[in-house]
């Protein structure tokens, strides 16, 4: 997956509505065509709890906090179709990767068992 905006980046406000900046909404085509790209086709959603590990691969080594990254990358993949809903996401690991041209996110999915 590509690196996503942060949380300050993904939203814009407009006459005090929070609306996806053009930068989040690159991010959510880009995102769905990697998932397609990967699989060759759209996939079936994941219907059941899930849990995710994160590795964020930042494109530099700037200061940034790991919490700000989420929201893009679960919404990119719900609108890709992986799951039905990020609200399905019962469990999270989320760390940071070497820094790596261009940046990248890997997310493995896996059922949620309690």
């Amino acid at each position: 997956m590509p690196f996503p905006p942060s949380v300050n980046g993904y939203w814009r406000s407009v006459k005090g509505r929070a609306l996806i900046s053009e930068r989040g909404r690159k991010f959510r085509v880009n995102a769905i065509a990697a998932v397609y790209e990967q699989l060759r086709r759209r996939p079936q959603a994941i219907t059941h709890d899930i849990e995710v590990h994160v590795i964020l691969y930042p494109p530099n080594k700037a200061k940034r906090d790991l919490d700000n990254f989420q929201k893009a990358l679960f919404d990119g993949l719900t609108h890709a179709g992986v799951w039905a809903d990020d609200s399905q996401i019962k469990r999270m690991l989320v760390e940071w990767g070497s820094v790596t041209s261009h940046g990248k996110a890997e997310v493995t999915i896996s059922e949620f068992h309690r």
